[in-house]
């Protein structure tokens, strides 16, 4: 029959994982954007406050190790996923979770912080472009703590199925991802423009 369609899977195997890192790809081309733009104009104050003048590096350190601590914690489920351990899998999910909500907390009280100062996006063309990448990131990770919610409701009606820790597998390389991102921001937004 020419018309009939056999039911075979005709997805290469690890295409999920290439099709993912196609995605992370296409991202790092956003953020690698989004520092050219801050690069160009983080500079630009319009004689209004810099970085030096606006930034709590303390607040911010305290952010940068709530993150990357989340990272360590997402490491310890990957493993509990290898060994089968449904409940550590739920339990250091859950605390990469709660790490990632102190992280979005913080930036939320930073951004807060900075508009009540009256150094809101529209004030210069540093604060358009901090905004826009801090924002950016600052979404992906509201993104991923959405993403590792869904997959604690999944884990423990379906199991460890081979879909599932693809799941976790490509959430895994989501969230280290932001992790790296983040280190950058720290170091070129927070820490260099402390010094301007």
């Amino acid at each position: 029959d020419l018309f009939h369609v056999r039911n075979e899977d005709h997805h290469p195997e690890n295409g999920t994982l290439l099709g993912f890192w196609l995605y992370l790809m296409s991202d790092c081309l956003i953020f690698a954007c989004l520092f050219a733009v801050y690069g160009v104009l983080g500079r630009s104050y319009a004689a209004g406050p810099s970085g030096a003048d606006l930034f709590d590096l303390p607040l911010v350190a305290m952010n940068t190790s709530l993150l990357l601590l989340s990272s360590i914690t997402y490491g310890f489920a990957m493993l509990e996923m290898q060994r089968k351990r449904m409940g550590g899998v739920l339990l250091w999910l859950g605390i990469t979770g709660l790490l990632g909500l102190g992280f979005i907390g913080l930036e939320l009280y930073e951004f807060a912080h900075l508009l009540h100062e009256g150094a809101g996006p529209q004030r210069s063309a540093f604060l358009s472009s901090f905004f826009a990448l801090v924002g950016t990131h600052g979404l992906h990770v509201s993104f991923g703590i959405i993403w590792l919610v869904v997959l604690m409701v999944q884990l423990p009606k379906h199991g460890f199925t081979a879909a599932n820790r693809r799941r976790l597998m490509c959430l895994s390389m989501f969230w280290h991802f932001l992790d790296v991102v983040w280190i950058g921001v720290f170091t070129f937004v927070y820490l260099m423009g402390s010094m301007a």
